[in-house]
Order: structure tokens, then sequence, then C-alpha cells
């Protein structure tokens, strides 16, 4: 007898050769969601805000002061970026309290495309930032001997990203499964918004751990001058 793994993901249709997944489906739709939540809010903006509209400058209010603080610059142009992985972990991370659905964060396939956006955009910035040769030059400091450590530590941190990611998410998911399937419906409901603030809670580690990625990439680590004796 066969068992399937926990890992594999549940193949919905095929495009051509392209197998499809119910996480990409689910990623799809959270992607719909939220595009058009988005245009439906913004479309009609005004100067007395309505409640929509008011709570979200609240969340873009927070991850703006989010980024000064922890990157400490000019938040704009990483806005975009952060504000959005934030927004899509959080309803995808909530998305396991719909019956039926599986979190797209509980599969290491789209943790590990998280990860590698995060990686991505590490270099870009970095590079945009200090140019090609001053950001090479930095993982040669403060020692040239240290150049190889901070070569991989560039690559585990992604890795420790997409883990850290996807052990929370998952963990949770078959935790509350577990239950449902022992106790029944009423049961978990505690568990359920437990795992609400778990999941807010990591889809707020994921987006600062990306602020500290990128903002120890726009900043060349240079040995302090000393100041020369009168």
């Amino acid at each position: 007898m066969k068992f399937a793994s926990p890992l594999a993901s549940h193949v919905l249709f095929t495009i051509g050769p392209v197998p499809i997944a119910q996480p990409v489906v689910t990623t799809w739709g959270i992607m719909a969601v939220l595009t058009l939540g988005s245009w439906a809010i913004t479309r009609k903006l005004a100067l007395r805000p309505s409640r929509m509209q008011a709570a979200l400058e609240l969340v873009v209010g927070m991850i703006t002061l989010q980024i000064r603080e922890t990157m400490e610059v000019e938040p704009r142009p990483y806005l975009p970026l952060i504000g959005t992985f934030f927004i899509f972990l959080l309803v995808a991370n909530w998305s396991s309290l719909i019956p039926g659905v599986e979190p797209p964060t509980a599969t290491l396939e789209t943790d590990a495309a998280l990860a590698l956006i995060v990686f991505a955009a590490t270099l870009w910035f970095g590079v945009r930032a200090l140019g090609v040769k001053g950001y090479l030059g930095s993982f040669a400091q403060p020692s040239i001997m240290l150049a190889p450590l901070n070569l991989v530590e560039l690559f585990t941190r992604s890795f420790s990203l997409m883990v850290r990611l996807f052990g929370n998410v998952m963990s949770g998911v078959f935790m509350i499964g577990v239950v449902l399937s022992l106790a029944g419906l009423l049961v978990p409901i505690p568990l359920m918004t437990l795992e609400m603030l778990t999941g807010a809670v990591q889809a707020y580690i994921f987006g600062a751990l990306a602020m500290v990625f990128i903002g120890s990439a726009l900043t060349e680590q240079s040995p302090p001058k000393q100041e020369s004796s009168p």
C-alpha cells in the first residue's frame, strides 16, 4: 500500500505539459481577490475616506513606518514589495480558515518562490545602491577572509526564510486538521483563532526579515574612519 507524501501537491489540471497544482490555483485566486479588492477601494479615493479606504491607509501607513524604522531609508521605493509581501502572506495564511482550502504557504514551492523573490530583491537593491563593484566589495568587509562566509550567508538566510515560513504554517494546518478529524467542528474554534494570530505573526516576520536582508545590502560595511590627531 502506497502512502502519499505530505509534501506532495494535488494536481488539479494541466496546461499542455505543465501540471497545475492546488496551491497554484489558490495563489491565483488570492491574487485575483487582492487585485480586485485594491481596485475597488482605490478607484474612488476621497478626502473624507470611507471605512475601507481608512483601513487601507492605516495598513499602508503602518508598513511605511516599519520600513522607515527598520531600514532607515526613504520607504517609497520599497513599499510596493514589502507591502505586497505582508498583505499576500496575511491573506494566504488566513485562507486555511476556509473549509477545503489549503494555504499556498503550507507548500515548499510557494515558500521557495517567496524566498527567491527576497533573494533577487536583495541583489537588485544592493547593486542599485552601491553599484556592482561596491556591492561585491561589501562581501569582503570587514576582512577579505570573511568573503566566503558572507557569500554563504546570502544563500542560507534565504533558505532559512523558506523553511521558517513553511514549518510554522504547515504545523498549524496539520494541527487543526488532526483536531478537526478527532473532535468535530466546534472544538477547533480556539485553535483557529490561534491560527489567525500565528498567520499574522508569520506575515509580519517574513516582511520584517525581508526588510532586514534588503536593508543590509544598501549600506556598504566599511571600517570606521579614524580621526587624525591635530
